[in-house]
């Protein structure tokens, strides 16, 4: 297939897949942001691409065209592209169907970055004679980190020409390709907001408790990456049950009562965090899980 692709919305994610599709071979076409001056930040970090000269129809000249925008903007995004791609050149085609001319977009590919939309999104794209997908890498996307895309899962849906397009591509970056049901994308979507979101968001909390307990924020930090690296190692090489460690398999249900004593020094919030996350612990990971609840309250006095 020809490699050429326009990015829609170069934020933190379009910029970051834009320079590595161009470091992998792929021609930056149009680089489209809010603005020219954005635009033309966009394409510097990228390396590639060139800002609108302010006709939408110029994004068209590439194969493919990635939408890489918050999910409230992409419906209506896809209906003004729709409306720009109906209004494009019908070359004639000899006994085509439709009076003689073929979809203003066929040969085009839309693809959307979103991890909780299906492609039915971009369906006013499809009218045109475009294929339509979804492409989402299951990633963090830090501001101004290093964004690593080799060994990314990345979740496809969409029509069989647009994931054929977006397999290849996600083989180029490095990642790996797999497809998700459309009806089950917020859930795949969900996922990640454990799998990255909380975690971030318990790793600061135990930082704050670390802090409060007299070491400084680096040292804080350190201690506590150390330690969810070799839990995400031991989840790799043991599987979830053998790698769940602390007081709570252990049986050691005295030293909850006086973690969750202890929390009072905190917001309210992370009492109930603690809570609600060592029962989930227990209700997925525990051979027995309401034995091990029933205990739990009856040695530490809390409800669990």
């Amino acid at each position: 297939m020809r490699k050429s692709v326009s990015i829609i919305g170069a934020g933190r994610v379009g910029r970051a897949l834009g320079r590595a599709l161009r470091k992998r071979g792929w021609r930056i076409g149009t680089v489209v942001t809010r603005s020219h001056a954005t635009a033309r930040a966009a394409v510097r970090a990228i390396g590639g691409g060139k800002p609108p000269t302010g006709q939408w129809p110029e994004v068209f000249a590439a194969d493919v065209l990635l939408i890489a925008l918050p999910d409230r903007t992409i419906e209506s995004v896809a209906r003004k592209l729709a409306d720009v791609g109906a209004g494009l050149p019908r070359p004639a085609v000899a006994r085509a169907k439709a009076g003689g001319v073929k979809p203003p977009l066929q040969g085009k590919t839309v693809l959307h970055t979103s991890g909780s939309l299906s492609h039915a999104v971009l369906a006013p794209l499809r009218d045109h004679g475009a294929s339509i997908g979804a492409m989402h890498p299951m990633q963090t996307f830090g501001h101004g980190a290093a964004t690593r895309l080799e060994g990314v899962v990345f979740g496809l849906d969409g029509d069989a020409r647009a994931v054929r397009v977006a397999w290849q591509m996600v083989r180029a970056l490095g990642g790996i390709p797999v497809r998700v049901r459309p009806e089950r994308k917020v859930t795949y979507h969900l996922s990640g907001g454990f799998a990255a979101q909380h975690l971030l968001v318990v790793l600061e909390a135990g930082v704050r408790i670390l802090m409060d307990a007299g070491l400084t924020r680096k040292q804080a930090t350190q201690a506590l990456l150390s330690m969810a690296q070799q839990t995400m190692a031991n989840l790799l090489r043991v599987g979830p049950q053998k790698a769940w460690t602390g007081p709570v398999p252990r049986g050691d249900y005295g030293t909850v009562a006086k973690h969750i004593t202890a929390l009072r020094r905190f917001p309210l919030e992370y009492k109930q965090a603690y809570i609600a996350l060592t029962r989930l612990a227990v209700g997925m990971l525990a051979r027995k899980p309401h034995k091990m609840l029933r205990d739990l309250a009856k040695v530490s006095g809390f409800r669990f």
